[in-house]
Parts: structure tokens; sequence; C-alpha cells
């Protein structure tokens, strides 16, 4: 065996030919300590489930090149078991080559597995399927609750231990749950579970810490003993005063900001967040210079692909870019700020030698024409795998073992409606966007807290659709159990409306099977204010014979309104133009071929610029991110600050 591979061997099985690897907190230095030695990470958050693997290393270097010496990933639990038993930890979803890479270019990890994870992630990264048990108490002492959360952490964390910095992997700090102190529930029995959960996996050698506001309100309730406490605060505010919030838990041990914001989320119907460059490195330059520890969220956000965006309250999704206005754009780009962090780090930190990864080439591929094909209604039978599910009264997704997406919800008009009749959600039961129709004809939009009433005519008999999208779960505060779909009943007038049909939509699966065809053409329509949900499809080749292609590129949908985009398959996202502030969707070069057409599929549930002639998409090299939002819709909360906070 070769010295190299005896080597790798060795440190595979936490051994090394040197002296044991060690990391610590120092409470009489107040510093960590590692391998004996006092040390300060500078670090930025990156989420593996928000980028590309096959992206993953140049966001790795192009964070070590700014001068990090350590990342921080969270683990969203959903992500790896969307149904209970059924784990996924391939592909996109390795999170033991991320962790290898990251490594590999030399940096050090801080590991935050929740289980509740918040980072604007549906649920907070917790599975649907625990809603199975409609009065489940999350984040508590619960037994339901714990006994999901002990299998699931008996699976994640013996993968994680060999990965352990004391074992020879870049793992130095674990977190135990994620500011708890901003939760309602307060169970210190339940942060006691995980810490000895945790520690019966990894050990009692692993740094375990607490992450919460910078305000003794949230640590009284977020920390716990033996765990050590971190606080998080942006950028522009009192440094001393944040750091004296956490010494109140601490009055011993290393400074850390475990959140120091480099931007701010983003909601549909707000502008775009933007935090300057200026700000972020003068906070940034403040703590450095007292010696703290230092975790940069967002360095990179990326982007919420497919169904996996989450939303806050007052109800209020996130779009499908995260962005975040971080030092690296959604696509990995260099940025102003990233420069400006990377000086401030210089002052303090020796940076690697050696020329920055370049930002990626985007390609503008142009326009692609699209044909209509079926309506939803129409392809019905195509898109239900699991066919049709009767009850008097509509059932919840998860009634009907849905997770994200969409469900049709079919039922009659049970009288003659001449005149407009009222077809209400009075409890505000439409989570969290329907579209109405009657007879295969458009009549309206529900929407969650915003409108819960339409107005509908027919004859008794006529046949009501209603598409229900759940838009993303609550990821934050005590409304995290966001039940999706009809979740109370609807009335006609005075009348409850009975006799449901409920189709669970398994879009996803048709597109990638190519089950959707194309409508014969017909007359032109007249122009609708409204459409019902209708699937359109084009094409475009890329030449083999222009080297260096694929390239990323960014899709727009001028005068579409709002809906679902697929590429060879890929659920790229939502896009709502006429809401913003995004306008166009990242598209990954990976997800693109040189060597077959590349076939889009749109699922527009308004109404498509076709009705008039041909209709198209464009590829474009230029992200619009911060469009002018003509909206009602007035910023969701304040800059660094949740709503819900206490």
């Amino acid at each position: 065996m070769s010295l190299l591979r005896f080597g790798s061997v060795l440190l595979l099985f936490g051994c090394s030919l040197g002296a044991p690897r060690s990391f610590s907190v120092d409470y009489k230095n107040d510093c960590f300590q590692k391998d004996g030695e006092e040390f300060r990470y500078i670090s930025g958050s990156i989420h593996y489930s928000r980028i590309p693997r096959v992206y993953w290393k140049d966001r790795l270097l192009k964070m070590y090149m700014a001068g990090l010496n350590t990342i921080q990933t969270y683990i969203p639990w959903n992500f790896h078991e969307e149904s209970p038993g059924l784990y996924n930890f391939s592909g996109d979803r390795d999170l033991e080559y991320f962790l290898q890479v990251a490594q590999d270019v030399g940096l050090l990890v801080i590991l935050r597995p929740g289980p509740y994870i918040c980072a604007e992630w549906d649920m907070g990264g917790l599975p649907a399927w625990l809603l199975n048990k409609k009065d489940i108490v999350l984040r508590s002492s619960d037994p339901d609750y714990l006994a999901a959360v002990d299998k699931w952490m008996g699976k994640l964390l013996p993968m994680m231990k060999p990965y352990l910095y004391q074992n020879g992997g870049p793992i130095i700090t674990v977190q135990v749950e994620n500011e708890y102190g901003s939760y309602f529930a307060c169970d210190y029995n339940y942060l006691r579970h995980l810490s000895k959960l945790l520690r019966s996996h990894l050990g009692n050698d692993v740094v375990l810490f607490t992450t919460d506001g910078a305000g003794i309100g949230y640590l009284k309730c977020g920390s716990i003993q033996d765990v050590y406490a971190t606080v998080d605060f942006g950028p522009g505010g009192n440094v001393t005063a944040a750091f004296e919030a956490q010494r109140y838990a601490e009055p011993h041990g290393p400074l850390v900001n475990s959140e120091f914001y480099t931007g701010w989320l983003d909601h549909w119907g707000s502008p775009h967040s933007v935090v300057s460059s200026a700000i972020v490195a003068k906070s940034l330059n403040e703590m450095l210079a007292m010696g703290a520890n230092v975790n940069m969220y967002m360095f990179i956000g990326g982007t919420n692909f497919g169904y996996w965006n989450g939303a806050n309250a007052p109800y209020g999704a996130q779009p499908t870019s995260y962005d975040y206005d971080a030092p690296l754009t959604e696509a990995g780009d260099l940025t102003e700020k990233y420069f400006a962090i990377r000086e401030v780090i210089r002052m303090y930190h020796k940076i690697p030698e050696g020329p920055v990864p370049p930002t990626t080439p985007k390609y503008a591929y142009g326009t692609v024409v699209m044909k209509k094909l079926q309506t939803i209604s129409d392809a019905l039978e195509k898109l239900s795998f699991s066919g049709p599910v009767k009850s008097a009264y509509p059932q919840t997704f998860i009634e009907l073992n849905q997770a994200f997406g969409f469900v049709l919800y079919r039922t009659a008009l049970p009288v003659d409606c001449s005149a407009p009749t009222p077809l209400s959600s009075p409890l505000n039961g439409v989570r969290d966007r329907a579209y109405v129709s009657v007879n295969g004809v458009a009549v309206g939009i529900l929407e969650r807290d915003k409108a819960i009433t339409v107005n509908v005519t027919g004859k008794a008999g006529s046949q009501v659709d209603i598409l229900v999208e759940s838009m993303g779960r609550i990821n934050y505060g005590h409304n995290i159990n966001d039940f999706k779909g009809l979740v109370t009943n609807m009335t006609l007038g005075n009348e409850t409306l009975k006799g449901w049909t409920m189709y669970s939509l398994n879009i996803d699966e048709a597109i990638r099977q190519g089950l959707l065809s194309e409508t014969k053409p017909t007359a032109s329509p007249q122009p609708a204010a409204l459409s019902p949900p209708t699937f359109y499809k084009g094409s475009f080749i890329i030449p083999d014979c222009i080297p260096d292609l694929p390239q990323d590129t960014y899709i727009q949908l001028p005068k579409w309104r709002k809906g679902q985009i697929w590429i060879n398959g890929f659920n790229l996202g939502r896009y709502w133009p006429s809401r913003g502030p995004q306008v166009t969707l990242f598209v990954p070069a990976n997800i693109l071929s040189t060597a077959a057409p590349n076939n889009v599929t749109v699922l527009e549930l308004e109404e498509a610029p076709c009705s008039s002639g041909p209709c198209s998409v464009v590829f474009t090299a230029t992200p619009i991110l911060n469009a002018t939002v003509q909206s009602d819709h007035k910023q969701h909360g304040r800059l660094f600050v949740r709503d819900g906070f206490l």
C-alpha cells in the first residue's frame, strides 16, 4: 500500500500520524482551541441544497479565496427524507460528498443539522409528513415528534461522525436546533433531549452550540447548560451591545456571531433586499477587531429550485431566487461585496495566494417559441397517478399524501346561479392560492389572507374545478405546522359545498415521462383576463460546434403572469413577474444539453400571452431580481428582523 493511501486510510478511521486532532472551547482565554492552539473562524454560509452538485467546488473555492477558513451549512431533513423511512443522499443531495469537497478545498465546517433549520426553506426543513398527526407540537417534547427526530438523527448522525474534526474530518462544531429562543414552546426538556441525542451519536468531545437573536429574551429559552450559546445579528447596529447579550449566557469563551447578515430575504410582492457593501464591511471589521468569530449568512444564497422555498407569517412566500444580496450571487458571480469583505479579512488573516476563480460565463440562447399543450383539467388522468379520491368535504394535501405542488378539487354547483353568487372560503382555508373555473372557464383566484371570495355563475350540476397551489410552508414562528390545500370547507352563498373529488397531481413525473400532448389548433379565442391553468412547450438546440457550451443562462417570460417552469424535466421553480421582484430564473448549465433538443415546459396558471398569436420565452445572460413591483404588498418586515421575533 502506498504511503499516500495508507495516510488516507488512517484519516478515514479517525487516526493521524501525529498528535490527535482536537477542537474545543477555551473558557479561560475566551477563544476556541484547535489542536492546542488558539483559533478563530471566519466563515460563510452555503446551502448545498440550493446549489447544483457540479458547482459545489466552484463556490467553495471562491469562499476559500475570499479568506474564509470555515463554511457553515444546514441539513434540511425534508430534502433527504421526503417520505417516512425513504432516504436520499444521492446526486445533489450527496451531503458526504459536499463535506469531502469542503475539506479538499481547505475549509472547516460548522454543521447545523436541525432538526429544524428555518433557512427560508419549506417548513423550516421539517418534513410535511409530520403533520399526519394533526395536533403534533413541532419542536417540542411531543412523543410523536421526538420519535421521528430520533429515527432521522439515528440515520444522519452516524454518517456525520467520521467527518468530525477529531476523526479526521472538517466538522468543528455542531448546532443544537436553531434560534429556539424565538419559538413559543420554550421546552428545555426538548433541548436536553437533542443535546443528549447528538452526544450519543457523535461523542462527548464534539463542540455543540446554540444560535439565538442578540437579546436576553431570546437566550433565556434558546440556551441550555453544557451547550455553547452564540448570537446572530446584522450589520449597522451596535456590535458591542449585541455581544453583551451573548455574555449574559456565556460570561467566558469566544465571541461568536453565527449569522452575520450580508443581505436579507425576499418575498413575492416586496422589493428585492439590498444591503450596502460598506455597511457590511464596517461591521465585519468591528467584529474581527474584537477577536470575534463570525459566520456570514449568506456568503452565497443559491436557488429554491422546485417547491423548496419557505414563507413567513403573515403569509408571504419567498421567491425562487435565494440570492440574498450575498457576496456571491445566486449563480456564484463575484460582486463588489465579495471583494470588500476580502479586503477586511486581509487585515486579520492571510489570504490564499493565486487567482480567484472567475464568474462563470452566461449565454443568451435567445427566444424560444412556445406551443399550447393541454389544460390541467384536460390532462388530469395523465397528471394524477393515484387517481381520484372522493369525500363529502375537502381533504388537505397531507390527507391526500401530497407534500408539494398542486391538487385539483372538483365539485358541482348544487343550484342554479344565474346571478353572480359568492364562492367563498369563509375561514380563510385556501392554502395558498387557488385557480377557480366553472365548466372549464376561468372565473377567479382565491388567495390566502387576501382574497377569500370569487363570484360564479352557472346551472346546477356545472363542474367547479379549484386548482390549489402550495406556495411554500411557513418556515419561522409558531405557524410552521402549515397545512396545505383546502383546509376548511367552501361555501356557495350560505350553503356548504359537499361531494368533492380530489386529484393529487404529480406534474414533475408527468413532464419527465413526456405525457403531455399538444391540443389541436382552434379558432383564436378572444383575449380573456384569466385562463384555466394550461401547459405550454417549446424547445431549442444548442450547437455542439460552439466551444464551451452549454453555459449558465437565465429564463425570462415576457407578459406571462404566474406559473412553474421545467427544463429537460428539471423543476426550475416558480415565476411571478406580475408581482415581482424576481423576473428571471437561473438556469444552471448542467441541466442543458448539446446532444439533444432542450425541452422547456411552462405551466401558466393565470394567462399566457398566447391568445393573440405566438408566444415565447427568452433566454438571457442577465438576471433581473429587483424589478419594479406592481403590487399593493408592502415590504414584508424590516431588514434583519423576522416577523415573530420576541
